[in-house]
């Protein structure tokens, strides 16, 4: 055996044992010859003392030993000493109490001088991915895939018990032209034909539905091919989740029951339930977002009605062509500097906004070129929706509603960064549905309707009616419902459609002809005909509850081997070229073309 004990299992009911341990040098200490080295391992730190007169070998290579070199120290569990009636015991660590006075030492393997010291933070994130096997070292990093297991092992242990069974789906599949953009892979034995990794496995559960498995779920590996941020991944992780004989009701409950358990196992705290619930409607209206941020508590405030009829005509006029007038009143923020100030109209710019309205309460003054516009009544339907003091910050949306929603998001989150109004929240889990999304959105680039969650959501039963008229398509809401915890979306997923007949009306409205659905969609709609039940589901993002859990801001810091924001792997050096012959034996051809140097 390699050891007797791990780094972080020995106590003082151990002293006197002889004991093995192996792991990674931590630190080196010489003090005065008696060397002090802390071996760390997955689990934990130990402190071991090699002295002369215990083995003068062992201590001669001890002087030797650099961090991160890995060794295997045989010695005796002893009480850490106490010097001139000051003790040596550590309590920063478990096993702070005791030491391994080493008999012998053997040197497994040697490091070379790492490229960064695993003791600090590294704000040079390639750095960091080129050597993530030296990352993942770092205590941080080994919380995080810890706590991922916690989280995963939990995840299944309730699904379990709730009758779920996992079941694996195909990874190479067929491209479909809903959803995002696919990654494609040739396939050697059907030249010129190309199967798509999953962007989800939404169409395999739905027949396992059909199947008759009833209660499904998979912690399913997806692949999008789309541009990334500090919240997605070219391959991510999601919780798969689809049942039979259910409603919207089951699915809040299977979660909700989940989401408590997961929490409680991973952080120690206990979740209520049931989540709060709130519209699509009442999400974009109050907070700007389909996920809202509840906990910095700045709402959006509608004013179209006090300015219909304004003297300040940019106002005025917005809302006779239909467009709204609304609000938010940054607290105590009339400080803002010039440069902040750039920046709030920059993010305005970014949303679609021509510019920014806004007024400083200063000194007992409205300051703003805008505020010569107003009359008193509008002053004093302000000062009372938007309860404004000296001090504060009045930032204004003047556009269509879908703008001004995401304008004022946008700026209400920015704010709240620059203020500071997350701190003492970091502790706060709000978790809620949103539900009743609009089922259809329309693109004017593409002049279509296109579906907001996916071509299987069913609608919202009190609309399906409406699907008879175009006129109505941006009226019908789905039986699709987000949850949501501290402004992120955890998950989404709805009530499917389950009927032939109805599948193929929405793919009408959504412009798929009844070629192209017995081509890409024949199989789904052809299993509806044999008895389909109604079923649901759900898929939860693994990465980011995790994340969310582990109190991280990207999901690289909870995910093993992450890309880049360019979607490379910089340790493997991957995406890379491969060699003709293989390409060859695919019926493929790069047309890339270098650039000239």
């Amino acid at each position: 055996m390699y050891r007797t004990h791990h780094c972080n299992e020995l106590r003082k009911s151990d002293v006197g044992e002889n004991v093995t341990l192996v792991g990674w040098v931590n630190t080196v200490r010489d003090q005065g010859g008696v060397i002090f080295v802390d071996i760390r391992d997955r689990e934990g730190v130990t402190q071991c003392v090699f002295r002369p007169e215990e083995n003068a070998d062992a201590a001669k290579i001890s002087h030797s030993l650099r961090s991160e070199d890995v060794i295997q120290v045989t010695g005796r569990v002893d009480d850490r000493p106490e010097f001139d009636g000051i003790t040596t015991v550590n309590e920063k660590i478990d096993t702070g109490e005791i030491e391994v006075v080493a008999t012998d030492l053997k040197v497994l393997n040697k490091a070379q001088v790492l490229p960064f010291q695993l003791d600090k933070e590294l704000s040079n994130e390639d750095l960091r991915m080129k050597h993530r096997y030296l990352d993942l070292r770092r205590p941080r990093m080994a919380s995080n895939l810890r706590m991922r297991h916690t989280i995963t092992k939990a995840i299944r242990d309730v699904l379990d018990d709730q009758g779920f069974l996992e079941i694996e789906t195909p990874i190479l599949s067929k491209s479909t032209p809903e959803g995002a953009r696919d990654f494609l892979v040739p396939s050697r034995l059907n030249p010129g034909k190309f199967y798509a990794l999953p962007q989800a496995p939404q169409q395999y559960k739905q027949l396992l539905m059909v199947a008759g498995v009833e209660r499904y779920f998979q912690i399913a590996r997806c692949f999008r091919d789309e541009d990334l941020r500090a919240d997605r991944q070219p391959e991510f992780t999601q919780v798969d989740i689809e049942a039979s004989f259910v409603d919207d009701e089951d699915i809040f409950a299977t979660i909700e029951s989940l989401l408590q358990d997961v929490f409680k196992k991973a952080r120690g705290v206990d979740v209520p339930t049931p989540f709060p619930r709130i519209t699509y409607q009442e999400a974009m209206d109050k907070y700007g977002s389909d996920k809202p941020e509840r906990r910095i508590g700045t709402e959006i405030v509608d004013f179209s009605d006090v300015f219909a009829e304004s003297g300040f005509k940019v106002f005025s006029g917005t809302i006779k062509k239909g467009g709204f007038v609304r609000a938010i009143n940054a607290k105590g923020f009339a400080c803002i500097t010039t440069g902040q100030i750039k920046r709030l109209e920059e993010i305005a710019r970014e949303a679609g906004a021509g510019g920014l309205a806004y007024i400083k309460v200063e000194g007992g003054e409205w300051k703003s070129p805008i505020v010569k516009f107003f009359t008193d009544e509008e002053k004093e339907a302000l000062t009372e929706r938007l309860a404004v003091e000296e001090g504060d910050l009045i930032l204004f949306g003047c556009d269509k509603w879908e703008v001004v929603c995401d304008v004022l998001g946008r700026l209400r989150l920015e704010v709240a960064d620059i203020c500071n109004l997350y701190d003492g929240k970091e502790d706060e889990l709000d978790f809620h549905w949103v539900i009743d999304f609009p089922l259809l959105g329309y693109d004017e680039e593409e002049g279509k309707w296109n579906a907001v969650h996916h071509p299987f959501t069913r609608p919202h039963p009190d609309d399906v009616a409406l699907l008879d008229n175009e006129e109505d398509f941006g009226k019908i809401r789905g039986a699709a419902y987000d949850v949501v915890l501290n402004g992120n979306e955890l998950g989404g997923g709805s009530l499917r459609i389950h009927e032939s007949d109805l599948q193929a009306k929405m793919f009408n409205v959504l412009g798929v002809d009844d070629e192209e659905q017995a081509e890409n969609f024949g199989h789904i709609l052809g299993a509806f005909q044999y008895g389909a039940p109604p079923h649901g589901g759900i898929a939860l993002g693994l990465d980011r509850l995790v994340m969310l859990a582990c109190k991280e801001d990207s999901i690289r810091e909870v995910i093993a081997f992450p890309k880049n924001n360019k979607g490379v792997d910089l340790m493997s050096a991957s995406p890379a070229e491969v060699d003709f012959k293989q390409l060859r034996e695919l019926y493929v051809k790069s047309t890339v073309q270098e650039k000239k140097s």
